[in-house]
């Protein structure tokens, strides 16, 4: 009977995100209501609420979550000082001469923001704000368009400081400073593809993604290389002040995220861009995603806590054990799962609640549990560019002008969806994309 009431809770919860209930609530609500039926049908110990406040003061106390609330006021910080505005439209007119440059212009502010905002929804918005409307205006193909921006947006996912990959770190007992390491190189070649799909597309159909015409990116040469060592030298220190501190093992991610934040404040100020209006802005949004997490983590603990208490969590590791084909099984199954729920809930729902349902598992069957978090993250960010529910087509949905159809938006997804699963296979694969910089690092 407890078995089959971890199951009906386990389902019951998806069943209420999938319905559009908040995530916190949710979880927080099945749990008690799940344990005053399994009290009632004597499978539950109502004495197991007892150990609630220790497990929530022991996740609070977690030195590593702290690096959430400061990636995540970094990355809006950088939003509203104008840097992504001043990125895009210099390397525009870096690459405006060659077909598909301003396309390729995007990708490579799209990796640059990633690793220095690491949140998806800033970096889709702030490149769909500046560069949708100057693209569609000098001839590109709607649906090119809506895809790299969308697609580039998503390496925010993968590519460290990314807030993924700080949860999910935390969630597979992991140092996430190796997580960063071990997801540079597979970021990288996620943005290689996109790079080299966009070169080809531009190469195969010219009138796709034409050049810009002279009089835009017509510039001197000594006033190019002033915009271009003020726009990009800053937030390239940036990254590596944040990133190399944490390769080179200087900092945690903790007070390399500390440390960004202040240089982000420090860059808003250069650019003229800080105020107190600014500043309250800015920790208001921080305030607001932070409690979310909080509020995300204390319904989580509480599922948890329930659902191990009903023996929901020793049935499900024991049909994960015993697939077909044993560690490839599970990887299999582990990735099917992510992928699908990806569709309809976003990546902390899946953190909270899937995430350490695996991590036990892929524990038992003895793999590279930064591999496992690095192909995870990966698989998180194809879920949030897959229609028809993927959470960046509806960023994009939201401020591209009336011409841009959904339609137009979800065939753009589809050729960048299929990358990022090439680059997973890949991933997969070959672990060593992964394992050789934290390799390298630790020697």
């Amino acid at each position: 009977m407890a078995e089959w009431l971890g199951i009906s809770m386990f389902f019951g919860a998806l069943a209420l995100l999938l319905l559009g209930y908040p995530v916190a609530f949710t979880l927080g609500g099945v749990a008690i209501l799940f344990s005053l039926i399994g009290v009632a049908t004597g499978t539950f110990s109502f004495g197991l609420w007892g150990s609630f406040p220790l497990q929530v003061f022991n996740t609070m106390s977690n030195y590593t979550l702290l690096a959430i609330p400061y990636f995540i006021f970094m990355g809006a910080m950088l939003e509203k000082s104008g840097i992504a505005e001043r990125l895009l439209e210099t390397i525009g007119i870096l690459f405006g001469r060659i077909r598909g440059g301003l396309a390729l212009a995007v990708v490579l502010v799209g990796a640059l923001l990633a690793a220095t905002t690491g949140v998806v929804a800033a970096t889709v918005v702030a490149m769909g704000l500046i560069s949708l409307p100057i693209m569609l205006r000098y001839g590109y193909n709607k649906e090119l368009a809506t895809g790299v921006i969308a697609a580039s947006g998503t390496l925010g996912q993968i590519i460290p400081p990314s807030v993924v990959l700080v949860v999910l770190g935390d969630q597979l007992g992991i140092s996430v400073g190796d997580l960063f390491v071990g997801s540079m190189l597979p970021g990288l070649l996620m943005t290689g593809v996109f790079a080299v799909h966009v070169l080809a597309i531009a190469t195969l159909r010219p009138d796709a993604a034409p050049a810009l015409p002279p009089e835009v990116r017509n510039m001197g040469g000594r006033d190019l290389g002033l915009r271009v060592l003020n726009a990009m030298i800053p937030p390239l220190l940036l990254i590596v002040l944040v990133l190399g501190s944490i390769f080179f093992g200087f900092a945690t991610p903790t007070e390399a995220g500390a440390v960004g934040s202040v240089g982000a404040i420090a860059l808003a100020a250069a650019n003229h861009q800080l105020s107190w209006d600014s500043l309250q802005r800015v920790s208001d949004a921080t305030l607001r995603i932070t409690s979310m997490v909080v509020f995300i983590l204390l319904g989580s603990t509480a599922f948890s806590l329930v659902f191990r208490g009903l023996r929901g969590e020793q049935v499900i590791l024991n049909a994960l054990t015993n697939l077909p084909g044993a560690e490839v099984g599970f990887l299999a199954a582990s990735m099917a799962i992510v992928f699908f729920l990806g569709f309809f809930i976003d990546f902390f729902q899946i953190a909270f609640i899937i995430v350490p349902l695996f991590a036990p598992v892929a524990q038992q069957f003895g793999m590279d549990m930064v591999w496992y978090g690095v192909i995870l993250g990966a698989n998180l960010q194809t879920s949030f560019l897959t229609p028809p529910f993927g959470f960046a087509l509806f960023y994009l949905r939201g401020i591209a002008p009336p011409e841009v159809t959904t339609q137009d938006i979800y065939r753009g997804a589809v050729p960048f969806v299929l990358l990022q699963i090439l680059v997973l296979i890949a991933i997969v694969r070959f672990p060593a994309i992964v394992s050789w910089l934290p390799s390298l690092s630790q020697s």
